[in-house]
């Protein structure tokens, strides 16, 4: 029903930009020309040309270059015989821009979209393209590489309406803490949510970087309860995810569960346990506070220790960071949000001129990982017998890539934990499994209902009770007008029509 933020869902910058900043990949190989389609070729005048608007992922290049002209796109235009014209809306208004553009009457090629309440609305307004036959000429690597499954997510009606780009990950958080900071204050690691509470206490008040200042932070989130998920999963329960109970599906949101976990959060907060601040921590506030020895414990992400973690461990020789097992609750519950397999959107308005060229364009960068994920052979990376071994300045000089790149991201199951071992050893691979091992899926992952539409943006507002029940600004017993108001002002009709979608899928 929400936005992917980085708390529950994070809008990571659009999953990609991290996973092309973190991850390595290959696979696949030149553009896929169709025997009975000759390719697109000749100089740039006579090239067709196709407009797409997406997102920077708020990426930089360097310096010379921009989204329309680099040698990445260059190669791509190469490639595929297309002049492609790179319009990027700023990340942070980028669904509203979406919208302006939609109205404007003058319309792209090609949009990416993130949402899915987005996306279905503009289905239903009859102003994207269906793209079953143009995926059937022009896109052999898209129908070999996106699974059936995910292909029935973007149709209406029997018709495909999307070329979804796909999540390479289940999961994305975990918990990290310090080592070095537990052992000088002769903790052990901590398990359950009471063994939790003990080393939260001891990092806030017990000097663990022994400075002989009260100046560390036992727990910390980011702003709209942004890497909380643990918690929440130490209570059998997590934000927008739907449940199954009593063989009905619930919102996690109005769960008792959630109410106790607020209850929780709140005591720590009462208490100074929780840092004050973490309303208006962005993530870059929590990296700064991460790098520079005022966190010992939070819940990471699987590609932190390449970034924060590491960034600290540079600072001060003497920390040692490691991966905790997740909070077990007073149920014996534990776990973290999972992430959904569809990323993103690639629709075609329906007016487009040039709908086959998007395709093709599409396809090939399916079939592209060698160049695309990686960066250029031999230049970038290299194989010594069976590693990939990358030049790890070049790489990062490079990560604009993940801008284009990312528009088709297809899991490549069996090069996965090669790619992420060529980045180094930061535990890449096993935090990845760590957090598939724990996730707690929603048990609704169909294209939103009508009401969802109709009622979302107000619902989501909603939650702002949520953190003033932690400031200690409401009551707990706020929590019980919450789910009144949830369930009166849309929420029932919502969960109305989650549940006939559950029961046609059994």
């Amino acid at each position: 029903m929400r936005k992917i933020q980085f708390r529950r869902n994070v809008r990571l910058l659009p999953f990609s930009l991290l996973l092309t900043g973190i991850v390595t990949g290959f696979a696949g190989c030149g553009f896929p020309g169709q025997a009975q389609e000759p390719p697109l070729n000749g100089d740039q005048r006579s090239r067709p040309q196709v407009n797409i608007v997406i997102s920077n992922l708020g990426m930089t290049f360097p310096e010379g270059m921009d989204e329309n002209d680099n040698r990445y796109l260059n190669y791509i235009e190469e490639q595929t015989g297309l002049d492609i014209q790179v319009n990027t809306p700023p990340t942070e208004v980028y669904d509203e821009k979406l919208d302006v553009i939609m109205s404007s009457g003058n319309l792209p090629d090609l949009l990416h979209a993130y949402e899915p309440v987005w996306f279905d609305n503009y289905v239903k307004q009859g102003a994207l393209l269906p793209l079953d036959d143009l995926i059937d000429r022009y896109g052999p690597h898209l129908k070999a590489k996106i699974p059936s499954e995910v292909w029935d997510r973007v149709k209406y009606g029997g018709k495909i309406y999307a070329v979804p780009s796909l999540n390479e990950v289940t999961g994305i958080e975990l918990m990290y803490a310090r080592k070095d900071w537990l052992d000088r204050l002769g903790l052990a690691p901590p398990k359950t949510l009471d063994e939790y509470y003990e080393v939260i206490q001891a990092f806030t008040r017990d000097d663990p970087d022994g400075n002989g200042l009260q100046d560390t932070v036992g727990l910390t989130f980011t702003a709209d309860l942004g890497r909380s998920s643990p918690f929440f999963g130490a209570f059998g329960t997590q934000l927008d995810t739907w449940f199954e109970r009593d063989g009905n599906l619930v919102y996690g949101n109005i769960l008792p569960e959630t109410k106790e976990t607020l209850g929780f959060l709140a005591r720590l907060y009462q208490e100074g346990l929780l840092e004050r601040e973490f309303p208006l921590n962005l993530q870059t506030n929590l990296f700064e506070k991460i790098e520079y020895g005022k966190v010992g414990l939070f819940s990471a992400t699987w590609y932190d220790t390449r970034g924060p973690i590491a960034a600290n461990m540079k600072r001060d020789p003497n920390a040692r960071w490691i991966p905790l097992e997740y909070p077990i609750g007073p149920q014996g519950n534990k776990g973290v949000y999972s992430i959904d397999t569809i990323r993103g959107y690639n629709v075609i308005p329906a007016d487009s001129p040039h709908a086959a060229e998007v395709i093709q364009l599409l396809d090939f960068i399916a079939s592209d990982y060698k160049t695309l994920k990686l960066g250029f052979e031999n230049e970038i990376w290299r194989r010594e017998g069976d590693r990939i071994v990358t030049d790890f300045a070049l790489h990062d000089e490079s990560l604009y890539r993940g801008i284009y790149q990312s528009l088709v991201d297809v899991p490549d199951e069996t090069l996965f934990k090669q790619r992420l071992d060529s980045l180094g050893d930061f535990n890449l691979y096993n935090n990845i499994q760590t957090i598939h091992r724990n996730i707690m899926p929603s048990a609704f992952y169909g294209i939103p209902t009508p009401a969802m539409g109709k009622y979302s943006d107000h619902l989501n507002r909603l939650e702002d009770v949520f953190v003033k029940i932690i400031l200690g600004i409401e009551p707990l017993d706020a929590f019980d007008q919450y789910v009144e108001r949830w369930k009166a002002e849309g929420g029932s009709e919502i969960t109305k029509e989650v549940n006939r979608w559950y029961e046609s899928r059994r």
